[in-house]
């Protein structure tokens, strides 16, 4: 499997969040590794490749 820990904190700079919150489409391992930079990143964001994961709301119940 590739690192892909350069990638990951990329994605979550375009996104403004933790790094928690990306999620890489393991399928798709090897174009995702490719990508070194922010306008490859956000290339992949808009292929789907790479999504953010929705907020966990926690109840007050």
């Amino acid at each position: 499997m590739s690192m892909l820990r350069l990638q990951k904190r990329l994605a979550s700079s375009v996104f403004c969040c933790g790094k928690k919150k990306v999620c890489l489409d393991p399928n798709e391992t090897n174009k995702i590794a490719t990508a070194n930079s922010r306008q490859q990143i956000q290339k992949l964001i808009k292929d789907g490749l790479i999504i953010r994961k929705p907020v966990t709301v926690h109840s007050r119940a």
